[in-house]
């Protein structure tokens, strides 16, 4: 299989959202709802006050993170995915829904948990050291990073374990593993800042 070389570019999400309302089957999956599932409670039950969801799609996630937390900003390159993520979370104010293209475009704000579910693989190498750099500068001390990743084949530029993989590499000493729990098609991996 013959991976892209360079991060998949807007367009990439955008025709996939528009080709079928739900283009992963996150909203009827048993799959996807069991990892949704396992995500929320590897956080096990702590209340943030502000999250930062990358990719949210149309929000699936995004309306089980909104329980924890006392804002939340959840972000994604397609048009279509968020108005369908803005339809989902319209009863929560305190959650924000926004285009953005991560990590070329970044919020200014600090979080105390970030989450990348089903996105770092879409990053070449030079836009994880970007996503990184971010993180390093915005996940506050204490602050957590929920990596949920599909480790099955693709032709995405990274692989589910590379992607994690070299991210633990770059953030290095300053992030403690606090879960590292595979399935049998995807990686959950939750990590704490330090300092």
């Amino acid at each position: 299989m013959t991976r892209h070389q360079s991060t998949l570019p807007p367009d990439y999400f955008e025709e996939m959202f528009q080709g079928t309302s739900d283009p992963w089957d996150f909203e009827s999956s048993p799959y996807e709802q069991a990892k949704f599932a396992e995500s929320i409670i590897s956080l096990e039950g702590r209340h943030y006050v502000a999250v930062f969801e990358v990719g949210c799609a149309r929000g699936v996630l995004t309306s089980l993170l909104a329980d924890l937390c006392a804002s939340l900003l959840a972000i994604d390159v397609s048009t279509t995915a968020l108005a369908a993520a803005h339809n989902r979370t319209a009863g929560c104010d305190h959650v924000k829904i926004a285009q953005m293209a991560f990590p070329e475009e970044t919020p200014a704000d600090s979080f105390d948990l970030v989450v990348w579910s089903e996105v770092a693989y879409y990053w070449d190498d030079a836009d994880l050291q970007r996503a990184a750099a971010w993180l390093v500068d915005h996940l506050v001390s204490g602050g957590d990073l929920l990596l949920v990743h599909y480790t099955g084949d693709t032709d995405y530029p990274q692989s589910g374990d590379d992607a994690v993989d070299k991210t633990f590499r770059i953030l290095g000493p300053e992030f403690s593993v606090l879960k590292t729990d595979r399935h049998e098609s995807y990686r959950l991996d939750l990590w704490r800042r330090l300092s």
